[in-house]
């Protein structure tokens, strides 16, 4: 079995071609943003290639491709990803959870009522991808450094992205691969079973979905029971992503996708628990590394050389020494500097 110290993040390549098409091909659903075709995900590596090495200004349109690698077992295990800015090209959709109240004073009744806003709040938001991660990987801290490292790379090229962070769960399909939310709202004004929508979508912007749904509120009480039910609840496949961001300090109770009902969580970047706990360390001669080590995700800082680790460190160091493990792991000489957060969430391994 991996030791979390050979668990290694990194940009997509071409040569991950093969494993990515794995990766997408063995998704229960598809991963939206990786679609399961050849050609797609060569475009898609190669727009992840020219924005980890693109020197220009930002344009938003960017999307960025990780791969969380074994080096032990010499295999790619899992990929994630960023999208710069939702709804470059077009007005990215949701639904807004909403409480009206209904009252007559004449009758002495007032009603809360749950209903559902068509808004395009998250539009611009940055998104969090991809996740996806092989499932003898997803117990232990594989997945946190999957999930967690993006926040840091964001964090650190914030010029390049939006300080709001967005990322959509997948929501419930039932034992026939229909969605109980996307038969009772979707499909009444899209004429499509859940299975060609979703198709036919291939992860490309819902706007056109969204300009032939019905512009007033959803009155929740009105739909179907199973509807209901699966407003805002998830695709088993998403517990262990979801998890891992509401443990991060995302708030999940105010969005769901306006496809499958399932839950869109958003927050600030510097409200999140792994940017608020990040700290700099370096590299020097002398420095001593003592006190009772823990987990943490460490990152390399520069775009294009981008790499992500997992390293058992004291939470108050502040510097390394200049021949520590951790540096030659990163690839970082003497005197560069490095960023660490500590993992302590949901899946956190004992250090034995």
């Amino acid at each position: 079995m991996s030791s979390p110290e050979d668990f290694l993040l990194r940009p997509c390549a071409l040569t991950d071609l093969a494993a990515l098409e794995r990766l997408a091909a063995a998704s229960v659903d598809g991963i939206s943003s990786l679609p399961n075709d050849p050609s797609q995900l060569q475009a898609r590596v190669a727009r992840s290639l020219h924005a980890f090495a693109s020197e220009d200004a930002a344009s938003g349109e960017e999307t960025y491709l990780f791969v969380l690698e074994d080096l032990a077992a010499g295999r790619v295990i899992g990929c994630s990803g960023i999208a710069a800015s939702a709804g470059f090209h077009d007005r990215f959709y949701s639904y807004r959870n909403e409480f009206v109240v209904h009252a007559s004073k004449a009758l002495g009744v007032s009603q809360r009522m749950h209903t559902l806003h068509l808004c395009h709040d998250l539009t611009g938001c940055t998104l969090l991808t991809s996740f996806y991660i092989e499932p003898a990987y997803e117990q232990g801290l594989a997945p946190q450094l999957l999930s967690r490292a993006r926040l840091l790379f964001i964090h650190q090229h914030l010029e390049r992205f939006n300080e709001r962070i967005a990322a959509e769960n997948p929501g419930l399909v039932d034992a026939q691969g229909q969605s109980p939310f996307w038969d009772a709202v979707g499909r009444r004004f899209f004429n499509m079973d859940y299975s060609q929508a979703e198709a036919v979508i291939g992860g490309r912007s819902k706007a056109f979905i969204a300009d032939l749904m019905p512009q007033s509120p959803v009155y929740v009480p009105l739909l179907p029971e199973s509807a209901q039910f699966a407003l805002g609840q998830l695709h088993p496949v998403g517990e262990l992503p979801f998890s891992i961001l509401l443990a991060e300090g995302f708030d999940a109770d105010s969005y769901v996708d306006i496809f499958d009902g399932g839950p869109t969580v958003e927050a600030n970047l510097a409200m999140l628990r792994s940017v608020r706990q990040a700290r700099e360390l370096s590299l020097r001669s002398g420095a001593v590394a003592l006190g009772q080590a823990r987990w943490h995700v460490a990152v390399r800082r520069d775009r294009a050389g981008f790499r992500a680790v997992l390293a058992a460190l004291p939470l108050a160091l502040g510097e390394l020494p200049a021949r520590h493990e951790l540096g030659r792991r990163l690839g970082l000489q003497e005197g560069e500097r490095l960023l660490v957060t500590p993992v302590d969430a949901v899946g956190e391994e004992g250090m034995a």
